[in-house]
């Protein structure tokens, strides 16, 4: 135990001594804001589009589509100003004269971005929206939907309607459920389902994070021989261990820190929030739940990376067996999302005992509390799997450790055949 204490103490050492290691630590959050901030720095930048309307069926809709991108206390989408040129002899004369301007560049305070020509078709209307670039960044859709409603509403009140009279024949819902501590369904309510799917990420982010770093790390010894080094001062468990121990103590430094920056953003914005998602990990035993499958499903899916990694010889052929293996990884993930919407389908609640699928399955059903045979059967399974694999992975590993050549596909199956040997 002392040796694979110190192999993994060794492991987390030798990535958080590097630069690179603080760099993606620190530029991690300035990557992840640009996110966020480099929409918003485009839209202030970018002029409000200026939009011309011109209305062929005498009912007046500009006034709709002015009201509709420019709402009352809301930043403008676009900004309604007079055709240049009107008035016009019929539609084809306002698509002749407001073409061109379409296509030439002006002050901002000149230039036209887009034209809505709107006619008449039989009992309703059409409009021809013209842009002055391909994706109109959906003012199509805004000044459809504000010409729709200034239709309907003027039928209605051709009909002697009141259009009020409908907006009031919309319900109001409210969510209950049996399982809500006050029978409504609050925010404090979800978080369970919240913090399952989020368990379940977690798990992929160390899972792919640490995949990497045990292929490059089994590869770049067994190329410079300290492999060989440390096969005659530690057994092959020992180092195997130290080595994911290691690598899960790198991830973890990782996820503590950005753990840390979204709890304290949460405590500041809303700290009755924080508060509540703290509860869901403490009330029934859930966070013994999260430690669980979180330990089991990392164990069960390092293992077989530190193994693969000791077959190769080059970063190249690390990439191309991390590739594939990345992607199986991904399969879990999409139904990990369904399970969070539907946690309690037949078919998840099958593929939680599938060990693949086991960790994110059983995290996104943490909202539902499943039943305690469930989770003791599952746990099972997955950690019978894990040492399994942990069995067969012995052998392998030395294998692979000591050979030489390109990853060989008979060689690892034949070096996992020699431990079920008797």
């Amino acid at each position: 135990m002392r040796r694979l204490l110190r192999i993994a103490r060794r492991e987390y050492l030798a990535y958080v001594r590097t630069p690179g290691f603080w760099l993606s630590l620190l530029l991690l959050p300035v990557g992840l804001s640009m996110i966020v901030i480099a929409p918003m720095a485009v839209d202030h930048a970018t002029p409000t589009p200026r939009i011309a309307v011109v209305d062929f069926t005498g009912e007046h809709l500009e006034g709709p589509v002015t009201t509709a991108l420019a709402p009352p206390g809301a930043p403008p989408a676009a900004i309604v100003v007079a055709a240049p040129g009107a008035p016009f002899a019929n539609p084809a004369d306002a698509r002749a004269r407001l073409e061109p301007l379409l296509r030439t560049a002006g002050p901002a305070d000149g230039r036209l971005d887009a034209a809505a020509i709107i006619r008449s078709q039989g009992a309703g209307v059409t409009v021809d929206f013209w842009t002055r670039d391909v994706v109109a960044g959906g003012l199509e859709q805004t000044v459809s939907s504000a010409i729709g409603d200034a239709v309907k509403n003027a039928k209605l009140k051709a009909m002697g309607v009141d259009p009020r009279t409908f907006e009031t024949l919309s319900p109001t819902i409210s969510l209950y459920s049996p399982k809500a501590a006050a029978g409504k369904v609050e925010l404090k309510d979800r978080l369970p389902a919240v913090a399952g799917l989020a368990m379940g990420m977690l798990l992929l982010m160390v899972v792919l994070t640490g995949a990497g770093m045990l292929l490059n790390s089994v590869m770049e010894e067994k190329t410079s021989r300290i492999i060989e080094v440390l096969l005659s001062s530690a057994s092959v468990p020992e180092i195997m261990g130290g080595k994911i121990l290691g690598v899960a103590a790198v991830t973890g430094t990782i996820l503590f820190f950005w753990m840390s920056i979204a709890g304290g953003l949460v405590a500041v914005r809303s700290p009755q929030t924080l508060v509540d998602l703290a509860g869901v990990f403490l009330q029934h035993g859930h966070w013994a739940y999260f430690v669980l499958y979180f330990t089991g499903g990392y164990l069960m899916f390092a293992t077989l990376y530190v193994t693969v990694g000791a077959f190769c010889e080059t970063s190249r052929e690390a990439q191309t067996l991390l590739g594939p293996m990345m992607i199986v990884m991904t399969v879990p993930a999409m139904f990990m999302i369904q399970g969070a919407a539907h946690p309690d389908s037949p078919l998840l609640r099958t593929l939680s005992w599938v060990p693949l699928f086991t960790p994110f399955m059983m995290a996104a059903r943490l909202a539902t509390d499943p039943p305690l045979w469930e989770v003791v059967g599952t746990a099972t399974m997955m950690f019978a799997v894990t040492g399994l694999e942990l069995w067969l992975a012995v052998p392998a590993f030395k294998a692979g450790a000591l050979a030489t050549g390109r990853f060989d596909f008979r060689l690892f199956f034949a070096s996992l055949a020699r431990r079920r040997q008797p």
